[in-house]
C-alpha cells in the first residue's frame, strides 16, 4: 500500500480544481495547470480535499497511486507557491545573458549557445547564477537539466554549470597523484 497515495491532499482557499473525465485542471493565483491521468486511479474531490483510490489492486495501479498523488500535490503547490531551481556557472569567461525570450551562454566554445525560454518559465540571471522558476515542477526541472547538460562540471577544476547545492567531488591531478 502506498503511504503517499493514502494521504489526503488539501486544496487551499484560492485554488480551484476541476475534473473532466481523465483531465484535471488546477487554477490558482500564479496560473493554471492541466494534466491527463489514467482512469486506473479514482480521483475524488470533496470539501476542498482530494482523495485517491485504487480501481483494482493490481501492481501497476499500486505503483501509479503514489505517483498520481505526488503529481496532484505538485500541481496544487505550483499554482500557489511555484517552483524554483538555481544553477551556478563556474569558469573563467563563462557567463549567461538574457536576450528577450532567449538565454545566451558563453561556455568556452567558439560561439555563444542560445536557447529559447519556454513561455511558462521565467529566467533571471544574476552574475554567475541562473534562477529558473515556474508553476510546473516537471517543466522547470527539464529546462534546468537542459541548460546544465550544455557544460557539465568537470571533476578536476569544477568548471561548468552545476546546481547551487550540488557537490562536485574533485579528483587529484597527475602531479599530485604521482607524488603520493
Amino acid at each position: 500500500m502506498s503511504r503517499i497515495g493514502k494521504k489526503i491532499i488539501l486544496i487551499p482557499d484560492k485554488v480551484e480544481v476541476n475534473t473532466e473525465k481523465n483531465n484535471i485542471c488546477v487554477k490558482g493565483p500564479l496560473g493554471e495547470i492541466n494534466r491527463r491521468f489514467s482512469d486506473k486511479i479514482k480521483i475524488e474531490i470533496n470539501d476542498k480535499k482530494i482523495r485517491l483510490n485504487l480501481a483494482d489492486n493490481s501492481n501497476e495501479n499500486k505503483a501509479l497511486w503514489g505517483t498520481y498523488s505526488s503529481h496532484l500535490l505538485n500541481m496544487v503547490n505550483g499554482v500557489t507557491k511555484g517552483f524554483e531551481k538555481k544553477l551556478m556557472i563556474e569558469g573563467v569567461g563563462f557567463k549567461a545573458q538574457l536576450e528577450g525570450q532567449k538565454i545566451s551562454l558563453s561556455l568556452g566554445y567558439s560561439h555563444p549557445i542560445k536557447i529559447d525560454i519556454p513561455e511558462d518559465i521565467k529566467v533571471k540571471v544574476e552574475k554567475n547564477i541562473i534562477i529558473i522558476s515556474g508553476i510546473d515542477k516537471d517543466r522547470v526541472g527539464l529546462f534546468t537539466s537542459v541548460i546544465r547538460s550544455l557544460k557539465k562540471p568537470e571533476p578536476y577544476k569544477g568548471k561548468g554549470i552545476r546546481y547551487i547545492n550540488e557537490v562536485i567531488r574533485k579528483k587529484t591531478g597527475k602531479k599530485a597523484a604521482t607524488a603520493a
